[in-house]
């Protein structure tokens, strides 16, 4: 054999191993690069639906959980809070929940799955303050209405199902988030109720 097929020998193993070490290099340092596309555990979770424990809930009470980085409202309405939610509704800008701002299952009187639960993201369709729960003295913001949601920066009022009254400033009722029961004392807020 010849110097110059050895040597020959020897540029091509050469050529072959920097290639290889480098292919591995490179493919090891894009790793942490092609990682930093995926979003970490603290957005996947931002995402991801919540579970409300509603058993202690008391008549008229509201507690206040996060969903997707907005407070979500979940109110137990009280049997009055139910009878008067009929009897303001030709003051209503949307009554009847004509603009989708609910799922087709709370797309009713009540604007929910179970007429005594009330769940609503708790921001003003106007420019996205955090509207008040009035439980009670609501009438001196909306005439003759005993409960309901007030925003003090525009003095938008909607009523116990989230619902705007005409001549204010917020264009629609409030959202309602997907949801569906796990049973009576669970809610699990970010998926839809299930439809047969």
């Amino acid at each position: 054999m010849s110097d110059a097929t050895a040597d020959s020998g020897r540029r091509r193993f050469l050529a072959i191993t920097t290639v290889a070490v480098g292919g591995a290099g490179l493919a090891a340092a894009s790793i942490p690069f092609i990682k930093s596309w995926n979003p970490t555990l603290r957005v996947k979770a931002a995402g991801l639906p919540i579970e409300v424990n509603i058993s202690k809930l008391e008549p008229g009470q509201m507690i206040r959980v996060e969903w997707r980085g907005k407070p979500i409202w979940v109110v137990r309405r009280t049997p009055a809070m139910l009878a008067a939610l009929g009897k303001h509704d030709e003051r209503l800008r949307d009554p009847d929940s004509q603009e989708p701002q609910q799922p087709k299952y709370a797309t009713n009187a009540t604007r929910s799955i179970k007429p005594e639960i009330f769940i609503a993201v708790g921001i003003c369709t106007h420019l996205g303050c955090s509207p008040t729960y009035v439980r009670d003295g609501f009438s001196d913001e909306m005439d003759g209405v005993e409960a309901g949601f007030f925003c003090p920066c525009h003095a938008s009022g909607f009523d116990m199902a989230g619902r705007v009254f005409q001549g204010q400033p917020a264009p629609l009722n409030l959202v309602i988030p997907p949801h569906r029961y796990l049973d009576d004392n669970r809610v699990l807020i970010g998926v839809d109720e299930e439809t047969g």
